[in-house]
């Protein structure tokens, strides 16, 4: 314990972590010792009551995260509501059918059945014992045999017997439901043994690994959110049935838990003041504003466009006027589309890639050059298999800016949101902050200063041979802090930290994604290098802080040194956290979230480092999720209130929203270009030419599997906001 206490006092102390760890693991046993499913830090209890319908033979499960932290205010123990995705309890058929959308037990795929069911835990009516799935059997429970031995014989005394009917005759149960489908195997791979599915069920509480599909994942968002109030309160029971105060343990290492939350102090910062189209300035209320009877402050012009339909059901001439009138309010000119091109019916049946070539076959005999703009209608709203191709070969191959739409229901709130987007993409400003219009920004206007965003994705959950990609996105044209341009590379998959920063090749290769931001910086702001770089880093965990220092930024100062000797930026390192479980609420039991703007720097944060929390955003629903900043690495001697202001202030240069979001805009972008840039990639696994080594073009990192390289971004549209 002597550990924690000097962590407590601010002193460096090397088990601390592990002194951490050991009082997390007590508490792990404590929910152990009452049933408890155990992930990480969170815990489920096996309560009905706390299982949600996800759809598809899948329940979210409401628990609760317990885990200690060291805070200024002491040693403080950190509870949030937890929720994770369990497979449904009951009879395995049940589950299966559900599973796979179907009404009949015949209707089943038995390969698919297969690949869900393996290492799942089943107790069986027979005799009540609990076994782990390792298979299905080759042939249907009616002609699966197995050699019974003889009770009384000798060695190799017995009878082959088919499991159906050793359950009719021996077991005296005579089987209805699954004679004839596959019977479960929980034997050893030398050693089967056999059960009919009908007298199996699924154990409670065990995990679902899998990603879930939209329509689950949405599902889950909508029943698991909590409005302040109750969320409270679910916490105040989760300590109550924990009964730490009763655990020797605790109780032994000299620790009680005290019964009431942390009261902390707080402060809401002012709203930046916004400059919009002619001149006019503005306070955003409540973290959101509109364009109502506004116009955009760089508003583009709409020349040379043309609407694509894929097949929706689309009232296009509706659609474009809308743009237009919609355009003419806001101060954008748009002229009528050059032509709408309509998928023709027998191109429908192709797959995604040649629908997409074919489109552009047409679209080239028509267009008499390349347009600005290419509207794209889709008929699917979400994961449109059209989606990937179409943006690979409009920005990677052809150049050109492509907006994609799926409207539902086209109004002028609709039309005005797609609007703000192809704004952006082509180069127009929405709103400037009013400090970046006049160049007053503490710091950051004063000297050429470079922000950048940078974050990683992964593929989705189970798959590890789908690339990750890093991006980064650069501020351009300082002292506007608004406007970004981004890079972006793939990386072998779950690799947290970014691999592209910088390589020192030949000059024909790519020699890393700083070089390609700093020289773009240089041309775009009056032939100035950054004398200051302030990185936000998105993603990683405070283990990995150290890396990010020793390997990210590291190589960040190489890629300065390698274009010029003598040029030695300052840096500053911010590392934003979403994914953790602190939550404000406000004092004297409001039920609303805490207002847009509220900073927290003082009791719950690091005894020692340099981090806040802010809320930047209106929490509309359930409760507001504040962002974790930690101040990692600081050059430039900003003041806590200055940098703070600079942290508030990027939540409000999105261009995509009327709204102030909830982490600066930087690394949203950089989230943005990752997940578009994957989409190239995605449809690339399903196509003839990528093999599984991931297809053409790889790069090799010693011992692992090459990793499949992006198409370029075309230079028509590389330095645009394409991610918009």
């Amino acid at each position: 314990m002597q550990a924690i206490a000097n962590a407590l006092r601010g002193q460096d102390s090397d088990h601390f972590q592990e002194a951490v760890r050991v009082l997390d693991i007590i508490l792990r046993q404590n929910a152990a010792k009452q049933g408890c499913l155990l992930v990480r830090q969170s815990f489920f209890h096996n309560n009905p009551r706390n299982f949600i319908e996800l759809g598809a033979g899948v329940l979210g499960c409401r628990g609760f995260h317990s885990s200690f932290r060291a805070t200024q205010g002491g040693l403080s123990l950190n509870m949030d509501v937890s929720t994770t995705m369990i497979v449904k309890p009951g009879s395995v058929l049940n589950f299966l059918m559900e599973n796979q959308n179907v009404k009949t037990p015949y209707q089943i795929d038995w390969i698919k059945a297969k690949r869900m069911l393996k290492n799942l835990k089943i107790v069986t009516y027979a005799s009540k014992m609990e076994y782990k799935i390792t298979g299905l059997s080759e042939k249907p429970c009616k002609q699966q045999t197995f050699f019974l031995k003889s009770k009384k014989g000798q060695d190799g005394d017995g009878e082959e017997i088919t499991v159906y009917e050793y359950f009719a005759q021996h077991k005296h149960m005579p089987l209805r439901d699954s004679a004839d489908f596959p019977c479960i195997n929980v034997g050893k791979p030398k050693k089967s043994s056999y059960f009919p599915l009908e007298l199996c069920s699924l154990v409670s509480l065990q995990r679902y690994t899998k990603a879930l599909s939209n329509l689950q994942r949405a599902s889950l968002v909508e029943k698991s959110r909590q409005k302040p109030q109750e969320r409270m309160s679910t916490l105040r029971d989760a300590l109550k049935s924990s009964k730490y105060e009763a655990d020797m343990m605790l109780h032994s290492s000299g620790i009680s838990i005290g019964t009431e939350f942390m009261q902390v102090e707080g402060r809401v910062l002012s709203t930046p003041r916004l400059k919009v189209g002619n001149g006019e300035d503005f306070f955003p209320r409540n973290g959101r504003w509109n364009f109502n009877n506004k116009k955009l402050v760089q508003p583009i012009k709409l020349e040379r466009w043309a609407v694509v339909n894929f097949s929706a059901r689309c009232d296009v001439r509706y659609l474009v006027n809308t743009m237009i009138k919609c355009g003419d309010m806001k101060g954008i000119s748009i002229n009528s589309p050059f032509d709408v091109f309509e998928e023709s019916h027998q191109n429908r049946r192709e797959s995604a890639p040649i629908r997409v070539e074919k489109m552009f076959e047409y679209i080239k005999s028509k267009l008499p050059g390349p347009p600005q703009l290419l509207l794209c209608i889709l008929s699917e709203r979400k994961n449109s298999d059209i989606y990937g191709p179409w943006k690979r070969k409009n920005l990677s191959e052809e150049g050109i800016v492509t907006q994609c739409i799926a409207p539902t229901k086209v109004n002028d709130q609709y039309i005005t949101n797609v609007l703000l987007k192809i704004n952006a993409k082509l180069g127009g400003m929405n709103s400037l902050l009013t400090v970046e219009h006049s160049p007053s920004i503490p710091l950051v206007s004063k000297s050429p200063t470079l922000i950048l965003g940078m974050d990683v994705s992964h593929g989705s959950p189970g798959r590890s041979d789908v690339p990750s990609i890093a991006a980064v996105v650069s501020s351009r044209h300082w002292p506007l802090i608004s406007r970004y341009r981004a890079a972006v590379r793939t990386q072998s998959p779950k690799v947290e930290m970014i691999a592209s920063l910088f390589k020192p090749v030949s000059d024909k290769e790519d020699q890393g994604i700083i070089k390609e931001l700093l020289l773009d910086f240089y041309n775009t702001s009056g032939n100035r290098k950054p004398d200051q770089i302030i990185i936000f880093r998105d993603g990683v965990s405070e283990s990995q802080f150290n890396q990010v220092l020793n390997m990210e930024l590291d190589q960040i100062i190489e890629a300065c040194k390698f274009l010029d000797e003598s040029w030695c930026p300052k840096f500053m390192v911010v590392v934003a956290q979403k994914n953790h479980h602190t939550k404000f609420f406000q004092a004297g039991g409001s039920p609303d979230n805490v207002p847009p703007g509220t900073i927290i720097d003082n009791k719950v944060c690091h005894p020692k480092n340099n981090d806040f929390y802010l809320c930047s955003h209106a929490g509309m629903i359930g409760t507001t999720r504040p962002t974790h900043y930690h101040v990692l690495y600081d050059e430039l001697g900003f003041s806590a209130d200055d940098l703070q202001e600079l942290v508030h202030s990027l939540s409000y240069v999105y261009q995509r929203s009327t709204t102030a979001i909830s982490v600066v805009a930087p690394i949203c972008y950089a989230h943005l270009a990752a997940a578009q840039m994957s989409q190239f990639v995605k449809f690339d696994e399903m196509s003839e030419t990528a093999s599984s080594q991931g297809g053409s073009g790889g790069v090799t990192v010693a011992g692992t599997v090459p990793v499949q390289e992006l198409p370029k971004l075309h230079k028509n549209v590389v330095n645009s906001m394409f991610f918009c």
